[in-house]
């Protein structure tokens, strides 16, 4: 006897599929949703004997759960590291550049009383703008309560996410945003200029004169926050950022490491000019370091004070040089005077540690292959430039990852040879 099993509508098992999906993506991780439960009733606690309402605690934390994707993209290592040609043509784009110039313009009365306000360059907050949410365009579109109730949760950076937990309740307690509103990147960066909380009550700013500071809707809020917060890192109204420049054939570049400092006469003296060819026509007396972001046949950089400047808002030579260039390019000011060789390859970090490896079985100690180039695997590459006759640039590359195994398997020829 065939029974007869009736057949549900579409619709309703895919409704039971979807609620069936739901239930097991919350369950996954039970036992720790329940510890982390658990922490949000103490921290709430935390919030009420620090003067966070009642209902910005009871409407911020409504619904909050353990956020998986937000732990994993803080735990997450970077598997392949980009070349600074890979990392710059994708940050300076023509199109950045290009929005860049009409933003800048678009927004000039603006940027200039910011300017005369702060002592920071319209054009460099116009870069920022643009590095930072691509002019406004995506300011990131995660919760920052559940991202930073997530991050406060994990130990790892408990601290200091805690800190950034209080205030974005604090933001909010203040009524200068809705909590719907309050989104952003998984580490909690906030507005068109992706401001933490802790900046966010430090040096964000009113700028349109409504009573409240909205970094995602009013430009002159988020431009005069920008001004505010680099006027506080120490922006020198008086220097620019840096300047690429010419390097004359046989230069040491063991002097391009970001630490030596000298007057731009001394720099001058061991010949280096404008990517032109002309004189440098910065102050002679005014100091500055050397930096090579890429190998020799790369640009080089000098750089100033506000370089460092840059570098106290997002801790990167990359994201530095990104920043200042793209100010200048808004200007109208030429694209790098280098181009990105054919042979232009990122490099995983396994083989960063073959290039440690090799360096150490060839003599040169890089020390412990961890797949991090240091200043101890520049210094051993150097070495092993200047035993070759190679330029001696220290950078660790896809090419010279190739040069060195090479050298090793010569190496262990002439060893089986003479066995």
């Amino acid at each position: 006897m065939k029974i007869l099993i009736p057949r549900l509508p579409a619709l309703l098992v895919l409704t039971f599929s979807l609620l069936s999906f739901n239930a097991l993506a919350q369950s996954s991780f039970p036992e720790e949703e329940q510890a982390f439960q658990q922490w949000l009733t103490e921290f709430k606690q935390q919030a009420r004997q620090a003067g966070i309402s009642e209902q910005t605690i009871n409407q911020a934390f409504k619904g909050v759960r353990l956020r998986q994707k937000v732990l994993e993209s803080d735990r997450k290592q970077p598997e392949f590291t980009r070349t600074f040609y890979q990392y710059f043509n994708s940050a300076v784009s023509k199109n950045r550049v290009e929005v860049g110039k009409q933003k800048y313009r678009k927004h000039q009365a603006l940027l200039n009383e910011v300017t005369q306000k702060y002592g920071v360059p319209s054009h460099i907050i116009t870069s920022f703008w643009g590095m930072e949410t691509n002019y406004g365009r995506f300011t990131g579109n995660l919760p920052i309560i559940a991202s930073l109730a997530t991050l406060a949760y994990d130990p790892r950076r408990t601290t200091f996410f805690s800190k950034q937990l209080m205030a974005a309740l604090t933001i909010i307690d203040q009524g200068h945003v809705q909590i719907e509103q309050m989104k952003g990147s998984w580490a909690g960066a906030m507005g068109q200029v992706q401001f933490m909380p802790t900046n966010y009550l430090k040096y964000a700013v009113d700028g349109d004169g409504d009573g409240k500071i909205n970094l995602w809707d009013s430009l002159p809020d988020a431009f005069h926050s920008a001004g505010s917060f680099l006027q506080h890192l120490g922006w020198n109204s008086e220097q620019t950022w840096g300047e690429e420049i010419s390097l004359p054939k046989g230069f040491n570049y063991a002097l391009a490491d970001n630490k030596t400092k000298r007057s731009i006469k001394a720099w001058q003296a061991l010949g280096i000019t404008q990517t032109n060819g002309q004189p440098l026509s910065t102050n002679p007396e005014q100091s500055a370091k050397l930096i090579l972001p890429s190998d020799h046949r790369g640009p080089a950089f000098l750089i100033y004070d506000n370089f460092q400047v840059i570098k106290r808002w997002n801790n990167s030579n990359n994201y530095a040089l990104a920043v200042g260039h793209l100010s200048n390019r808004i200007l109208g000011n030429p694209p790098l005077s280098k181009k990105q060789p054919k042979d232009d390859k990122g490099m995983s970090r396994e083989q960063m540690q073959q290039l440690q490896s090799a360096l150490n079985q060839l003599g040169y100690n890089a020390g412990k292959p961890d797949g991090i180039a240091g200043s101890k695997t520049r210094k051993a590459l150097r070495a092993f430039q200047v035993t070759h006759n190679l330029p001696a640039d220290g950078a660790p590359s896809y090419r010279m990852l190739q040069l060195l195994n090479k050298a090793v398997k010569q190496r262990q020829h002439t060893l089986n040879e003479f066995i």
